[in-house]
């Protein structure tokens, strides 16, 4: 079943109370009160947006956004009790959209809901739009090569030219570099990062963002898949 928003929080009757006024304003929603109950439910089931706890009974939110961020792309926002600017740092830098703090306002966190919904509405349009709406077309895109520019950090998809931030373009030319191939994450951080240390959340966001400029569907990519465990790999149609 799909469900535009999914809500990961052990304190049941607040996230039961949450579920039941977003679907009465039309935004359907289904809560789980853990980590494991989280991913049982993407085993059978569908969501647009997460709104995710970090003290669950069974875990750690943080962990679960590390994990959902290898294989889904979708925004995730932390509803948490922990108020320290480090908890909020840490959230957004491993892939968390945005972060709220309890208690929160139904009505704010609605309207934030919304807004990310509408934004990931207004992509999919912008990535029909670039397909044209043409089978035929979108069948020969598809067996288009990428065109990276080192000049403009842009790459050239599908007749799209897309301009690339700096560590996006340097991820995507050693993925491309080695394309067909798995890339192994330390292979990727120390082509793209060189010595400093980054965090598995790191490399999970540069990757999402690459999806989202690149995918027609960013949760079913096609071109940069996940290597459970290992790291990713541009695949691309043989020249």
């Amino acid at each position: 079943m799909h469900y535009q928003c999914l809500i990961v929080d052990d304190e049941v009757e607040l996230a039961k109370m949450t579920a039941e006024y977003f679907t009465m304003f039309d935004v359907k929603t289904h809560y789980v009160d853990g980590a494991e109950s989280c991913y049982a439910f993407f085993e059978e089931n569908t969501a647009d947006l997460i709104l995710l706890d970090i003290n669950l009974g069974d875990g750690s939110g943080f962990e679960v956004c590390r994990r959902i961020r290898e294989e889904y792309e979708l925004p995730i926002i932390f509803i948490s009790a922990r108020q320290s600017d480090d908890d909020v740092l840490v959230a957004l830098s491993i892939g968390g959209d945005d972060y709220v703090k309890k208690p929160y306002s139904l009505s704010v966190l609605l309207a934030k809901v919304r807004l990310s919904l509408k934004k990931m509405e207004e992509l999919k349009k912008l990535k029909s739009g670039r397909n044209g709406g043409d089978p035929a077309g979108k069948e020969s895109g598809a067996k288009e090569l990428l065109t990276l520019d080192e000049a403009t950090m842009s790459v050239t998809a599908k007749g799209q030219r897309i301009p690339l931030k700096a560590k996006e373009f340097a991820l995507l030319k050693c993925l491309y570099d080695h394309k067909n191939t798995i890339v192994t994450k330390d292979a990727l951080f120390d082509e793209v990062w060189g010595d400093t240390f980054y965090s598995d959340g790191t490399l999970n966001v540069h990757v999402r963002k690459l999806r989202e400029k690149l995918e027609d569907n960013p949760n079913e990519p096609k071109l940069i898949k996940t290597v459970w465990g290992t790291g990713y790999v541009l695949e691309l149609p043989k020249e």
